[in-house]
């Protein structure tokens, strides 16, 4: 038998400590109340949270005028995690981050697709509160891999481009550029499990600009920012051909002139046959032709013609014509003069006038501009010319007035001083029996004597 303790001596007996309830008790009692209907959830508070896979998540239970109720957070399987600042679950990625009255605050570290779901918040008041918040894992792209049909592309030809983004949550949206520009693309989405691949797809019409632009495949996924891969194109082109006209410099050319063109070839690949050649007629044999040079050292009318520069290369061929004119050389007159000449001897004049030097208008060669000075030069001789023509006829026309005036005037004073009143005295004297004029005189002077001295009035 068991031995009884001896009595207590006289005097009031002390109740004994109330027994602490063992751990597996509790854990009971938070099961059977995670069991009991939920009250209306007015003092207790959490958030959502989404975190990127591999990332940290925290999970934060608040409550508001809490009365030192315990507080416990619970997993999706219903398992606890914290029970007030104790952990029973034994994984070890859970760790406290903050216990208070007010709050249970906890941290999960490198989360995964499997710790994905609900968690729940529980108080226990009278009657229990429950809340729940949702943890959303989010997975990047594992790849993204731009797919190009032809690694070379000939200008004109249409190529297709695949961006694969592999094994994301949720499903990748893709986005394509060329250069700056957003190009608009065709995608398909396969699910594996919980995983999304998408493949977009797009199709281009290369041109020779398109040579070295890169074409971007961008991912657009909450949980990456920035992430792109990028293939440059590759595009083969005929030659580009363009002639330029080094000499003359003015642009102009005249004969005795120098004439020097270079022909500036693009291509791709490069090209590997570059001539020069006059259309429809030979080649004049003073013309010098050194590579992508032509030279003429000094040009005459019969250069006229169109030269052309053709290269080729895998793709094909292509041709620029310069059309060449020679025109007269340059010559310099003096500035135009009027000369106005006004004779003594004789009523008629002339007036000579020398032309004035008129400028040209040059035709413009292939590809040149036209020489807009000389042909303002030109305006600016011919109404200068004008004007001296007109000052010369105006000016004669005055001087042959004045000169046939003064001419006039001449005879008439010569007129009227021969026959002043000496014929009418002289004459009247014997005239009636006188056959004619020299009878008279004679008639009236008595005489022959006298006759020669009379005939000098009537002369």
């Amino acid at each position: 038998m068991a031995r009884r303790s001896p009595s207590p001596g006289p005097g009031p007996r002390r109740p004994p400590p109330p027994a602490r309830p063992p751990l597996a008790l509790l854990l009971l009692a938070a099961a059977a109340a995670a069991l009991l209907p939920t009250g209306d959830g007015q003092n207790l508070f959490t958030e959502d949270v989404t975190v990127v896979e591999g990332d940290v998540a925290t999970i934060s239970c608040r409550v508001k005028n809490n009365d030192d109720s315990v507080i416990q957070l619970l997993n999706p399987n219903r398992q606890t995690i914290y029970f007030r600042d104790f952990r029973p679950l034994k994984d070890s990625r859970f760790q406290l981050v903050n216990f208070s009255n007010s709050e249970l605050r906890v941290s999960l570290t490198n989360v995964s697709i499997s710790d994905e779901g609900r968690y729940f918040c529980q108080l226990y008041t009278d009657p229990p509160q429950e809340i729940f918040m949702t943890i959303t894992v989010l997975v990047p792209p594992r790849n993204l891999v731009i797919d190009i049909q032809k690694d070379t592309a000939v200008e004109g030809e249409e190529i297709e481009l695949n961006c694969t983004a592999m094994a994301s949550r949720p499903a990748t949206t893709i986005k394509w550029f060329k250069g700056s520009k957003e190009l608009k693309g065709k995608s398909e989405v396969e699910q594996w499990s919980d995983m999304y691949t998408v493949t977009s797809q797009i199709s281009l019409t290369v041109r020779r600009e398109d040579d070295g632009v890169p074409v971007v495949c961008e991912v657009d996924h909450p949980a990456v920012k920035d992430l792109q891969t990028k293939r440059y194109l590759d595009v083969m082109y005929k030659p580009q051909i363009r002639v330029s006209q080094l000499l003359p410099a003015s642009g102009l050319t005249r004969e005795g002139d120098l004439l020097d063109l270079l022909c500036q070839v693009e291509g791709k690949p490069e090209p590997t046959d570059t001539t020069w050649f006059r259309v429809d007629e030979e080649m004049p044999p003073h013309v010098i032709v050194s590579g992508s040079n032509l030279h003429i050292s000094s040009l005459n009318k019969s250069d006229n013609g169109t030269y052309r520069c053709e290269a080729s290369n895998e793709v094909g061929k292509a041709f620029v014509d310069y059309m060449l004119y020679v025109y007269d050389p340059l010559t310099t007159l003096p500035p135009p003069t009027t000369t106005i000449i006004i004779p003594f001897t004789t009523a008629d004049t002339t007036a000579t006038t020398e032309p004035a030097v008129h400028g040209f208008t040059q035709l413009p060669n292939s590809a040149e501009e036209l020489d807009y000075g000389d042909l303002s030069d030109s305006r600016a001789g011919e109404e200068s010319a004008i004007t001296a023509v007109d000052h010369a006829v105006i000016g004669g026309v005055v001087a042959v007035v004045v000169f046939a005036m003064l001419c006039l005037l001449i005879i008439l004073g010569r007129y009227f001083a021969r026959h002043k009143g000496t014929y009418f005295t002289h004459e009247a004297k014997g005239a009636d029996d006188a056959a004619d004029a020299d009878t008279a005189i004679i008639n009236a002077e008595g005489g022959q004597n006298n006759s020669e001295e009379k005939k000098e009035y009537f002369i």
